[in-house]
């Protein structure tokens, strides 16, 4: 039992929980902004129902991830030969089973305990994740299902935490959804440098495997800058209602600093070692960046959120070290 649990958890690779996790708590704090300043139908919620979205939100990607190991086992033989399920030290179908458990009782605690509404993004992240392992390999595709996966969580956080009132998407919102789409997007586009070998083997034809690493190199460097470019434009055409502050603009720099020394090293260490161990400033530059949108309305706890992502993603990942699981 002790090695099944070990296994799974280490299935999971919590360094990506705060990818779900920090989505997620903007939505949520945008809900208690609303809830603070403008005293409409949305109300505060407590801090335990609070702690309860969190908690799911960051297991979330982990409890998912074991879909995608099982999916993608073919190209892990390949690109990660040491992972659990593939050695067959975490066992496929009684992993499956346990996610779809826990799966199950999310929804249960979502539709009972927190909010009923809730449910359609927590279905769409779990179709979206299932749709993912083949979209990935039609090219572009799979970075967009990844990034609108990840968008769930962020409606997620903010339906779950109270009763509000539609229209739920409104242009602001909208805008910064397409935010997170689009870092998410660009996060998961480097993470397939590692796995080029393994998905051009069984066909798998992502932007890496169809443009061939050469080309694949330009596009990471120059791709780095689009999230500032849309910011840019969403700015300019007055298309987010809540005023840039200080401390948004100073995490906003950092941000950029981080999405743009990812796309360069990626530059630089397209294939071997170091291809693996840039993907933590990969995962701290999406991580960073969607904590930074929270200085919008929450300064306060968008520095915290940026400092503790940039600290524990780096932390987690250094548990990970061997690139073959």
């Amino acid at each position: 039992m002790m090695t099944f649990i070990k296994a799974y958890i280490k299935s999971m690779r919590l360094y990506y929980a705060f990818i779900t996790g920090i989505a997620g708590w903007l939505g949520l704090s945008f809900y208690e902004h609303i809830a603070t300043d403008f005293r409409t139908v949305e109300i505060m919620p407590a801090d335990e129902k609070k702690g309860v979205i969190l908690i799911l939100l960051f297991l979330s990607w982990g409890i998912n991830q074991i879909f995608n190991d099982l999916l993608g086992l073919k190209e892990d033989r390949i690109n990660a030969p040491e992972r659990p399920m593939v050695t067959g030290e975490l066992n496929p179908f009684a992993a499956s089973i346990v996610s779809f458990i826990l799966i199950i009782i999310t929804g249960f605690i979502t539709y009972f305990y927190l909010e009923p509404i809730a449910i359609l993004p927590f279905l769409g992240g779990i179709i979206l994740n299932m749709i993912y392992e083949f979209a990935k390999g039609y090219g572009i595709l799979g970075n967009v299902i990844f990034g609108l996966m990840i968008a769930m969580c962020s409606i997620f956080g903010f339906l779950a935490a109270g009763p509000t009132q539609a229209p739920y998407l409104t242009q602001s919102r909208l805008s910064v959804l397409s935010l997170i789409w689009l870092m998410n997007g660009l996060m998961t586009f480097y993470t397939y440098f590692k796995d080029y070998e393994g998905d051009k083997a069984v066909n798998k034809r992502t932007i890496v495997v169809k443009y061939g690493i050469e080309k694949s190199r330009i596009i990471a460097i120059m791709s780095s800058f689009l999230p500032s470019i849309l910011f840019i434009i969403i700015y300019l055409l007055n298309l987010i209602d809540a005023p840039l502050n200080k401390i948004f603009i100073i995490l906003a720099l950092l941000t950029f600093f981080l999405q743009v020394w990812t796309g360069v090293l990626y530059y630089k260490n397209p294939v071997g070692k170091m291809t693996y161990y840039s993907l933590a400033t990969n995962f701290r530059a999406c991580t960073c960046g969607q904590a930074a949108f929270i200085a919008l309305f929450n300064t306060e706890l968008a520095m915290l959120l940026f400092l503790f992502s940039y600290i524990f993603v780096g932390f987690l990942f250094d548990l990970h070290t061997n690139q073959k699981a």
